[in-house]
């Protein structure tokens, strides 16, 4: 379970009113398709408009980022799902520089809740892969070759970036819970936390991590995607001095251990003398 210490960050907030003011952040949906749920985030209606209270937002980025760090820093995957049209290539960016795995073509049913039967699906691209760099691939006919190729484009469409991942991911980051649904309840079914960019029209309670905003501003995507992938890259970078620190400690021990080898050796030199 991830600690509640872990969710107040100790630094400077990692954005501010103003920048997701001006990504559009504060635009919800039409007052008629509201989900009464967001209540609490709504700071007021304008010309028939939700907008959204963005000093909740504020915080609510503050806390997810600092939860998503953790995960990171422990060398646990956040799964990124963004398959809507303004947010799939800033995500697939975003989320490629810090090597987590994302899922912006269409969900593949039981991606979580059937995931053996999805690595046997990345294991198959694998194969395909190795067959391509055989020396046997000369030897296949042309039509052959074409079939085999397609069948890899198809299973890298779907599979992509989550084909270095292993086992199931620590938590999954969301833009809009009402088109990726079907991932929110997969991952509801195993227990794995979710964290969610939530826009006035979705339901929150079907959210850990709740970040009040406009899901379909790309700038307003962009902004919090990438505070989260900051988050990301801090908690990597924390990980990686931890353990050359523990590198650096375990290799004084040997030293000490070689000494403490010496003295013995010197002391036994002396008595027989």
């Amino acid at each position: 379970m991830l600690l509640l210490g872990h969710l107040k960050s100790k630094q400077m907030p990692r954005t501010n009113f103003q920048d997701l003011l001006d990504a559009g952040a504060h635009f919800g949906h039409l007052k008629r398709k509201w989900n009464p749920n967001m209540a609490p985030y709504i700071f007021m209606e304008k010309n028939g408009i939700h907008i959204i209270d963005l000093q909740k937002t504020v915080v609510k980025i503050d806390e997810a980022a600092a939860a998503i760090k953790q995960i990171a820093k422990s060398g646990r995957k956040v799964l990124f799902v963004a398959t809507k049209k303004q947010a799939k290539e800033l995500v697939s960016d975003l989320v490629k520089s810090v090597g987590m795995p994302y899922v912006t073509e269409r969900w593949p049913g039981g991606m979580l809740t059937n995931f053996p039967t999805i690595r046997k699906a990345v294991k198959k691209m694998i194969s395909i892969d190795k067959m391509m760099k055989d020396t046997s691939w000369d030897n296949l006919s042309k039509r052959e070759k074409l079939q085999i190729t397609r069948q890899r484009a198809k299973l890298e469409k779907v599979l992509g970036s989550i084909s270095d991942l292993t086992r199931l991911p620590a938590a999954l980051f969301i833009v809009d819970v009402l088109k990726e649904k079907i991932a929110v309840r997969e991952a509801q079914r195993l227990g794995i936390p979710v964290f969610a960019i939530v826009d006035t029209n979705s339901n929150p309670e079907d959210v850990d991590f709740v970040i009040p905003a406009n899901d379909d501003a790309s700038q307003s995507i962009r902004l919090i995607v990438g505070a989260m992938c900051d988050a990301i890259r801090e908690g990597l970078n924390e990980r990686k001095v931890e353990k050359d620190k523990d590198g650096a400690e375990e290799n004084d021990n040997e030293d000490e251990d070689v000494d403490v080898e010496e003295e013995v050796e010197e002391e036994e030199d002396s008595d027989e003398e």
